[in-house]
């Protein structure tokens, strides 16, 4: 059993409110019906153990599923209403079961889903929202949340795929540091107690490696706090917009990187596009809407210029080539599609180009990353291990003598 707080009309006109338990919201509703009750609005109440301290955060990869089952649901002609109650219901992320339960309330207030979604922005970006009201005019629903699922897997794949590029590099460097601070803490400093005792002369790498060493046992303080003043001030700097400016200009001018990312904010542009024209958004109202969504200052200030040019007459692509930010094979596709009327399917294909495009441009990096993070590594370790065993060697040699 479930319980309800309530806050109803009565008969006379009184308010009425109070508790109530039931299997499910309906039943709480209609037990209140039979009161005489008018206007009901149910609130569920969580018990002691249900509290939670932090709520959860809903995944990207909850939406898709949720979109996914939505979309099946109304194909086979259940009641909205009633796909939401059993989605909230089964839900497990409690998030996600308070989310749910406000969008069925809302439903039954007599709002649409994408007014309903709109009251959880954090959860349902903005382009996922406009997709919605679309279709909810033009009575796809279905289709178009199919479609949302596919994008959103699309976009978690490419994530997957840029974090799994960067799990093997990350263990090498962690093991290697690992690998140095064991050597430097635990074994250089008897090494040096017994090399003092002997008087003798070490070689040049052993003496700059335990100079080393010693340097930072001497002034890790100041180390460490300048690395916090330096962490402070990178922070407060990218809280401003000429910071946040000036990190999206950097990463984009680094090497291979830079075009990675650049490759990856184009698909993403193009698909969000493609999804929101295709559902029948209006140009400007799709191209802002993508335009946000990218979360880069380079892009944005650019395409806002594009959003200019667009309405004094000039078209897509033909800006998009001027700043300097879309390759050429973009700008040309989405030209094709303005001459033949099939913007949104050109789009699309321009999507699924640069997809295949940022897949190489990851296996790329990696290639790249895996040897630098390795060989760089290797130098480190080894010049540990060349000083312990040079230093071995000339002090044994030096005492034979």
């Amino acid at each position: 059993m479930t319980s309800y707080a309530y806050v109803a009309t009565e008969a006379d006109g009184g308010v009425a409110t109070g508790s109530a338990r039931a299997v499910d919201r309906k039943a709480a509703e209609d037990m209140l019906h039979g009161r005489g009750l008018l206007d009901i609005e149910l609130t569920q109440k969580r018990g002691l153990l249900q509290a939670e301290v932090l709520p959860k955060r809903v995944k990207r990869e909850e939406v898709m599923h949720l979109s996914r089952q939505l979309g099946a649901f109304v194909h086979a002609g259940l009641p909205l209403v009633d796909a939401v109650h059993t989605l909230g219901t089964e839900a497990q992320n409690p998030s996600v079961r308070r989310m749910m339960a406000d969008v069925e309330d809302r439903l039954l207030g007599g709002d649409t889903l994408s007014d309903s979604m709109d009251a959880h922005p954090r959860i349902f970006p903005e382009f996922y929202r406009g997709i919605l009201r679309s279709a909810e005019l033009t009575g796809e629903l279905d289709t178009t949340l199919e479609q949302l699922a596919k994008y959103l897997e699309r976009d978690l794949e490419a994530r997957r795929k840029v974090t799994s590029a960067m799990i093997y590099p990350s263990i090498i460097a962690g093991m290697s540091l690992v690998t140095v601070v064991v050597l430097s803490t635990f074994v250089l400093p008897k090494f040096k107690v017994f090399f003092a005792g002997l008087h003798a002369e070490l070689p040049l790498p052993t003496r700059m490696l335990l100079a080393t060493t010693d340097f930072f046992g001497l002034w890790w303080w100041a180390m460490l706090a300048g690395l916090l003043t330096l962490t402070l001030m990178v922070f407060v700097a990218l809280r401003t917009t000429t910071g946040k400016y000036a990190r999206d200009r950097m990463v984009l001018a680094l090497p291979v990187i830079g075009e990675t990312v650049q490759y990856a904010l184009v698909e993403r542009f193009c698909r969000i596009l493609a999804s929101m024209v295709g559902a029948g958004v209006s140009l400007p109202q799709a191209l802002r809407v993508a335009t946000d969504s990218l979360h880069n200052l380079v892009f944005s200030r650019a395409l806002a210029g594009v959003s200019d040019a667009m309405l004094e007459g000039e078209g897509l692509a033909s800006p998009l080539v001027r700043s300097g930010l879309f390759p050429p094979t973009a700008a040309q596709m989405m030209r094709v599609g303005e001459e033949t009327g099939t913007l949104d399917n050109q789009l699309a294909v321009t999507a699924h180009y640069y997809e295949g495009e940022l897949d190489y441009k990851i296996k790329k990096l990696t290639s790249l990353i895996e040897p630098i993070v390795i060989a760089a590594m290797g130098l480190i370790v080894g010049f540990v291990a060349v000083a312990l065993v040079s230093a071995m060697y000339g002090v044994f040699g030096q005492v034979k003598v």
